[in-house]
């Protein structure tokens, strides 16, 4: 197999190849990380998000980086509960389609409802992705794939460093 179709049959095994059934939303182009907040419902000073994330947060959320696989918060979590943005507190995805993808990053097929996330165009590292930001403050989340599981077929790969988790202490631990 040559370089060229090997790094297709990468991407497309990766969920980088558009098109096809189980298509995620439709992304929106996206700019710099500042330049695209007057769209949002909470904005902030760069200042201002420093004051409220810790350095990871920061990090993640507001200048679009990712956690190392396996590191981080609520990955291997299996309780029942909800997940917010840790920037604006916006309920993001729930245990109910929370999945494990063995990615080493939460994984989800579905967020909370339509309006918790907000899909867009990322063009870094020399890819096209769909990249996921929060919907109220449009913090850097992750990316969604299309290769999750039914019945959406998306896997929302999200840092779990970029949420935190409250749990609903009736319902017993998933396994």
């Amino acid at each position: 197999m040559g370089p060229w179709l090997l790094i297709v049959f990468l991407l497309s095994a990766c969920g980088l190849a558009s098109g096809g059934p189980g298509a995620a939303p439709a992304p929106v182009e996206s700019g710099e990380m500042g330049a695209r907040a007057a769209s949002f419902e909470v904005t902030k000073t760069d200042a201002e998000w420093r004051e409220v994330l810790t350095d990871e947060e920061y990090r993640i959320l507001r200048r679009g980086g990712t956690e190392r696989a396996f590191t981080g918060k609520y990955w291997d979590n299996h309780a029942h509960g909800v997940y917010r943005c840790a920037g604006c507190g916006r309920l993001l995805f729930t245990s109910e389609h929370k999945y494990d993808s063995g990615t080493g990053w939460p994984s989800y097929w579905q967020p909370a409802d339509a309006h918790a996330v907000v899909t867009l165009v990322d063009t870094s590292h020399g890819m096209v992705r769909n990249e996921v930001v929060c919907g109220r403050c449009g913090g850097h989340l992750g990316h969604v794939f299309r290769d999750g599981p039914p019945p959406t077929g998306l896997r929302y790969c999200i840092n779990g460093n970029a949420m935190d988790f409250e749990a609903n202490s009736e319902a017993e631990p998933t396994h």
